[in-house]
């Protein structure tokens, strides 16, 4: 039975359940290799090996001395070299110690280091150490961070900063990624204006275009701009039609019930319709389907509906179809810092700050007021059913965890 189906609005869980599952039946296998200056952002294909031992030999975790502690009887000792990061030293002479900089490769022979704030340097140029001394202390050793051979990123792993820093510590320029998703972007209805044109009387400027594009970009897609689809439903079937070497076509508005759900209409008379109706606030009209073989979702037109259902439902689709598993974004529990009264029949995502440790939500909680994400630094979740008194504690999405 498919989710258009079912009576009734569809749980929020089973909803992305049901989205992951039909991600893993088209995943998005092919790999190009790219320079570690283009891969932010983008989804390793395959692992990442170490081809070497990291630190590659034992190395001075501080400027000071390196010793032998066996040849320490707490006399001053004579120093035979001085050790700069980058330059190879010679083997340490028996009963002597090398100054040394933090980096530096241990001299062979040497197995601990005493930081120069402990040391006395006396007139005649030995060192006395002022300290007990342990065997390797201040050593970094060959191999501390990572072995040859050893994996050090799984295959599905989102790149970014750190993650490309590791990379190039290991020596590499490049790395295998998948390729990048090619998104279809339209928006539907007569009363949509690009920015820039004038309004008339019942139109408004279609601000979810430069939402989801900017998101889509940030998220490692390309984007295939399709415009905005007027309510007709030929044309609407005829732009999809002409969509087929996309990986998913992804639209806001139409999706609602009633004359102008061309979308729906669309893929219920020449497509699959998979998913419809949500019990999520905002958003319920979203809508999943095929169209000749290609993934559909439709999004609500609603500017803070579009922005929750892409977060939370269209985003972890998208990366589960490039080998990404886990893709629930980092939530964790808060205090309210409003009280609750009305328990709703869906689950309500609420725009939210935190300020001083508690959620406080934006006045103005409607599904057409994009201002209230402006504003907010996350999402608050109230689950179906309950109501809360100020002070208990609910689950908190910051917006920077699905922003990119």
């Amino acid at each position: 039975m498919s989710g258009c189906d079912k009576p009734g609005l569809l749980p929020v869980e089973e909803a992305l359940e049901r989205l992951l599952d039909l991600a893993r039946q088209t995943p998005i296998n092919e790999v190009e290799r790219v320079s570690l200056g283009e891969a932010d952002g983008r989804v390793l294909a395959e692992p990442l090996l170490s081809g070497l031992d990291l630190p590659p030999w034992d190395n001075s975790a501080m400027d000071g001395y390196a010793l032998r502690l066996a040849d320490w009887q707490g006399e001053p000792m004579a120093v035979s070299q001085k050790i700069f990061a980058g330059v190879a030293p010679e083997a340490l002479q028996l009963g002597t110690c090398a100054r040394i900089f933090t980096g530096a490769p241990l001299p062979q022979g040497a197995d601990c280091v005493e930081m120069q704030e402990n040391v006395e340097v006396l007139a005649d140029g030995r060192v006395r150490f002022l300290q007990p001394l342990k065997f390797g202390q201040h050593v970094r050793p060959q191999g501390q961070e990572t072995l040859k051979g050893e994996c050090v990123l799984p295959a599905g792993t989102r790149l970014g900063a750190i993650e490309l820093g590791l990379a190039a510590s290991l020596g590499q320029a490049e790395l295998s990624v998948r390729r990048k998703p090619r998104v279809a972007l339209l928006s539907t209805g007569d009363e949509l204006v690009e920015p820039g044109k004038p309004l008339a009387l019942g139109q408004i400027y279609n601000s979810n275009r430069a939402l989801l594009k900017a998101w889509l970009l940030r998220s490692g897609c390309e984007v295939v701009d399709a415009g905005i689809l007027p309510d007709d439903l030929a044309k609407t079937c005829e732009v999809l039609g002409s969509l087929a070497g996309v990986d998913l076509i992804l639209s806001t508005g139409g999706v609602s019930v009633g004359e102008a759900d061309f979308l729906g209409a669309a893929l219920r008379e020449a497509g699959e319709l998979s998913l419809w109706k949500l019990a999520i606030k905002p958003g319920k009209p979203l809508t999943v389907g095929h169209y000749q073989g290609v993934p559909v979702i439709g999004l609500p037109g609603n500017p803070a509906s579009t922005l929750v259902t892409f977060a939370l439902l269209a985003r972890p689709y998208l990366l589960r179809r490039l080998g990404v598993e886990e893709v629930a974004p980092l939530r964790f529990e808060v205090p309210a810092g409003f009280a609750w009264k009305h328990a709703g029949n869906r689950r309500e995502y609420l725009r939210a700050r935190l300020e001083n440790g508690r959620a406080l939500l934006y006045p103005n909680q409607s599904s057409g007021v994009l201002r209230s994400a402006a504003w907010a630094d996350g999402l608050v979740e109230v689950r179906e059913g309950r109501t809360l008194e100020e002070g208990e504690m609910l689950p908190f999405i910051p917006l920077s965890e699905v922003l990119n």
